[in-house]
């Protein structure tokens, strides 16, 4: 994915972890749900390493700093998208109106550039995580 001549944007909705946080990962533009979690590895594998006890994944979650608040913080992502307390269907319709409005602001944005200038851009993004 990081030698793709097009824009890639990336929404994690619920869980992103491993493999697929991976390939998440190596994107222009990454969107996190407000309530959404994104690592490289799940709180219970890091408490297996860390503690020696996977009891301990939520200790282990706070310290892998894996929420959409703490990734925007650190630079790994770029945006979050608000979630309203209730699961109506007005509530899910706000949700999909603010995510499609962020992901047509970024293909905007990512669009006017050229190949080279996008993978510039990419490369140093992930260079200069936190």
């Amino acid at each position: 994915m990081a030698n793709l001549e097009v824009p890639t944007i990336s929404v994690v909705i619920g869980e992103g972890s491993s493999g697929g946080a991976l390939a998440l990962g190596v994107t222009d533009k990454i969107i996190m749900l407000e309530n959404s979690i994104y690592s490289i590895l799940s709180p219970e594998g890091f408490a297996s390493i860390l503690f020696k006890d996977s009891s301990k994944s939520k200790e282990a979650a706070e310290k892998m700093k894996i929420t959409a608040k703490d990734l925007k913080e650190l630079g790994v992502i770029d945006a979050i998208i608000k979630e309203p307390l209730g699961t109506n269907k007005e509530d899910l319709q706000k949700v999909s109106k603010d995510m499609k409005k962020i992901i047509l602001k970024y293909i905007e944005e990512l669009l006017k550039l050229e190949y080279n200038e996008l993978k510039e851009i990419r490369y140093a993004k992930y260079r200069n995580i936190r």
